[in-house]
């Protein structure tokens, strides 16, 4: 692909040479991706990017936008935030289009400055951290319910069977620390506290310490919030030191990801959840996604990560279906914000100019102990 200085370069000589210049509809629109694809989180984006690849991948076969067809061109972070700000310098060095579908809040806080400063929209992070939202900035899209909304939900329903008595387990870092500040405002508006809170440290199984601090206490139930191989390693300790309570856990551990790695521990391990579920056929998204698994022979596998990758490449193809793939940057966000109140069969997308969060939806759904996921 050639970029932006190089097409006007090209289109220039070809004036002068007589000849009309090259349009930029023959080429593809191309949208960067950084995201863990190696390392204890690497199911995260492996997933995530299957469902959006699985999008585009339809999009592209029908015609594309305007007849120019969609690449995601990614990289791999492994979940470092230095990682990713190296990525992230050379995707925008690449010229494209939009930032997308970034994993996690440490990768995306360094991420969005440098998206802001080069003036590149950054769209549907897998992320809800509120550090993201506020203060509002008009270069970031996102798709997601916040860690805010999906704390609320947990606790809320912690409440309802009669639990009080709450431990955090958190990672230590920008994630961990707006999953924290989620679950002791929601525990707040009940006018309780965490009994126990401990921490364990990114891309690290080292859980004895916490497992020591919070089985000490003795809650009824442990929030966490982290990825899925530390979650794992978490419940597997705490059962083993004696730990009878529940587990709960946001939708960033990864479901499926934390389902294969407990096996029968993740009987009853609660997950919060941002998008409808893959496994029901109850909603037309879910049904539309499964379809498209089906064709797909194998190569994508269904669960809530990857169909949230499908459903922000739909928002992100509609954004770019109404700006035609022209206008640039404004172009494309003016067209994202121009989507109010869409259906998507199940999942409602409304953006404003003045608010930039598409969706509110959260829902439960619980670990069977036998690899899967019911809601």
């Amino acid at each position: 692909m050639i970029n932006r200085r190089q097409f006007s370069l090209a289109a220039g000589a070809s004036a002068l040479a007589g000849f009309p210049a090259v349009h930029a509809q023959s080429e593809k629109i191309i949208i960067g991706q950084s995201a863990a694809f190696s390392g204890p989180a690497a199911q995260l984006g492996i997933q995530l990017h299957a469902g959006a690849k699985l999008f585009f991948d339809q999009l592209n076969a029908q015609g594309g936008i305007g007849g120019r067809s969609v690449e995601i061109r990614k990289l791999d972070d492994a979940y470092e935030p230095a990682r990713c700000e190296e990525n992230t310098r050379k995707l925008l060095e690449e010229d494209v289009s939009a930032l997308f579908a970034y994993v996690g809040t440490p990768t995306s806080a360094v991420a969005l400055p440098l998206a802001t400063k080069a003036k590149v929209p950054f769209i549907a992070p897998f992320t809800g951290a509120m550090a993201l939202r506020n203060p509002f900035n008009r270069y970031a899209f996102h798709v997601r319910a916040s860690y805010n909304d999906e704390t609320a939900l947990i606790v809320n329903q912690l409440r309802n069977v009669g639990l009080t008595k709450v431990a955090v387990m958190y990672q230590n870092d920008a994630y961990g620390k707006a999953g924290l500040d989620g679950v002791q405002l929601a525990l707040a508006k009940h006018n309780l506290k965490p009994v126990a809170i401990a921490t364990v440290e990114r891309n690290s199984v080292d859980v004895a310490k916490a497992v020591e601090t919070i089985n000490a206490a003795s809650p009824e139930a442990v929030v966490q919030i982290s990825a899925y191989t530390s979650c794992a390693a978490y419940i597997r300790a705490a059962r083993k030191a004696g730990y009878g309570g529940g587990f709960y856990n946001v939708s960033f551990v990864g479901t499926q990801a934390l389902a294969d790695e407990l096996g029968k521990f993740g009987a009853g391990v609660v997950v919060s959840q941002v998008v409808p579920s893959p496994y029901s056929g109850g909603k037309a998204i879910s049904r539309e996604f499964a379809d498209a698994v089906r064709r797909s022979n194998g190569a994508v596998q269904s669960n809530y990560s990857s169909m949230e990758g499908y459903i922000a490449a739909k928002v992100l193809a509609e954004g770019l279906r109404r700006s035609g793939g022209k206008g640039g940057a404004d172009g494309l966000m003016t067209a994202l914000e121009s989507i109010n109140n869409m259906s998507m069969g199940g999942f409602n997308v409304n953006f404003s100019k003045a608010d930039h969060v598409a969706s509110n939806f959260v829902e439960l759904s619980m670990l069977t102990g036998d690899g899967k996921v019911r809601v």
